[in-house]
């Protein structure tokens, strides 16, 4: 986001790994319409309340920003706040607050969102500043170097400054993957930011913010007739334009374990990032991997939580991640990350050691009913609960157009989650959550890393250099 914190139509699915939707599911209206200029429309009606909830998804994230400009697709998603010809800084942010209304913007591996919410009689609005800034921006010296200065403190914040700098999902990033594409800072490099010129900026704008690489989706106090009308209104004489075609960015999973240790001046306490390849978007393992990611490390009711902060007691908490999205939510290849921190007396080989006996007993036994139950139950009400916003409801679904194809996506991803399996579960363990396929890095408190070498070089035998 403007700070980041701190993921196809025809798609074949194996029937076996995605269930049919229960018939108690809460199933979201989901409204269609393809514009002449290849602008998606989605309308999602919903009258509970006077509001809306709007989001603009672009296909271009991390993953497609030119080389040697990282950090560019972010460095972007600023800009896009900075004015255009008609409406000028602070204009944006200003008529819809002014109105009522709240907005934001971030930047993933495979796309970037704005989205905004405000009440219903605020939507015309918000659709004609989206519209404008689509159609082009205040290319200006200025405003380039501000931002640049922007992402810059951002990243001294979140990163340079912060205890873990986000390791866990960029450090862990580079070591994991292979290709330029997948293996890059997101956030960017200081001189990669610096040398982006106005002729980038232009460029990037041009190749990726037209309406056929984006889609709109609208949800909350409106029929799909009016959300139709409006954005054939505001968007419909927007000219389409190319989009350069990606990279092959596709890797095979990892086949030797990687180990990288790193020091932090910031950090009082040592932590593990381990993270697993995951299968491709689509994959009959891609709803077993996300039920497995949370009977992992979703919550004190977890098995890492309970084996190793509970249990044995050398972790301090655990979580799981997949990058800076969900598992439902990329185009590409992507990492599920345990993030954990650990006590100092303890170490990195001992943490791993116990996931990895935890992961034994799955692959051995699999998931008795009870607890697979009560983890799906946990996910479905998480699911449920965030589309329950109408603006977070609109985001969905347009990452879900965007990413697969078919924004329906959003009300079927609870009948995959019921469908796993305790064989689904093993299955994947199996194959994705190996030794092999893993890389760890084990981040440890800079006066933690000199005491240790101190003591190695006092008990090394005399005349022996360490």
């Amino acid at each position: 986001m403007r700070q980041l914190p701190a993921l196809l139509a025809g798609l074949s699915l194996s029937a076996s790994a995605f269930a049919a939707t229960p018939s108690d599911q809460w199933t979201l209206p989901v409204n269609v319409k393809k514009l002449d200029n290849g602008l998606t429309v989605i309308v999602s009606e919903d009258r509970s309340s006077p509001t809306v909830g709007v989001s603009v998804v672009y296909h271009v994230g991390m993953r497609l920003e030119p080389k040697n400009r990282t950090g560019f697709a972010h460095l972007f998603e600023h800009l896009m706040f900075q004015g255009t010809p008609h409406a000028p800084k602070g204009v944006f942010d200003t008529t819809i607050t002014s109105g009522g209304g709240w907005n934001n913007g971030s930047t993933r591996a495979d796309f970037t969102n704005y989205i905004e919410t405000a009440p219903s009689t605020a939507l015309e609005p918000i659709l004609w500043l989206e519209a404008d800034r689509m159609k082009t921006l205040d290319f200006n010296p200025a405003t380039l170097k501000n931002q640049q200065d922007v992402v810059k403190e951002e990243i001294r914040v979140n990163v340079k400054n912060q205890p873990y700098g986000g390791f866990m999902w960029i450090d862990i990033g580079q070591h994991a993957f292979q290709k330029w594409e997948n293996n890059h800072d997101g956030y960017g490099s200081f001189e990669d930011l610096e040398n982006a010129s106005l002729d980038d900026v232009r460029a990037f704008h041009r190749d990726y913010y037209g309406p056929n690489n984006a889609v709109l989706a609208i949800a909350g106090d409106i029929t799909p007739q009016q959300g139709f009308a409006l954005a054939q209104k505001y968007f419909g004489s927007i000219p389409a334009r190319p989009t350069p075609k990606p990279t092959d960015f596709s890797e095979p999973l990892n086949t030797v374990e990687k180990r990288v240790q790193q020091s932090d001046a910031h950090a009082q306490v040592p932590a593990i990032a381990a993270a697993w390849k995951v299968p491709e978007r689509g994959s009959r393992d891609q709803a077993p991997v996300a039920v497995l990611a949370e009977l992992l490390g979703g919550g004190d009711a977890s098995l890492f939580y309970q084996g190793l902060v509970k249990g044995r007691e050398i972790a301090l908490n655990v979580d799981t991640m997949f990058g800076l999205t969900s598992p439902w939510e990329y185009n590409g290849p992507t990492l599920m990350t345990v993030f954990a921190l650990y006590k100092p007396d303890s170490s990195a080989d001992a943490v791993l050691k116990a996931m990895d006996e935890e992961i034994a007993k799955i692959a051995q036994n699999g998931v008795d009913d009870a607890t697979l139950k009560r983890v799906k139950t946990r996910m479905l009400a998480d699911w449920n609960n965030k589309l329950e916003s109408f603006v977070n409801r609109a985001d969905t679904m347009a990452r879900m157009q965007t990413l697969w194809g078919d924004a329906n996506v959003v009300n079927k991803i609870p009948g995959w989650i019921e469908g796993v399996t305790s064989a689904d579960i093993q299955r994947v363990v199996k194959t994705y959550v190996v030794p092999t396929n893993r890389t760890v890095i084990d981040r440890k408190p800079a006066a933690m890393l000199a005491a240790e070498k101190g003591a190695a070089n006092t008990n090394a035998p005399a005349g022996a250099t360490k």
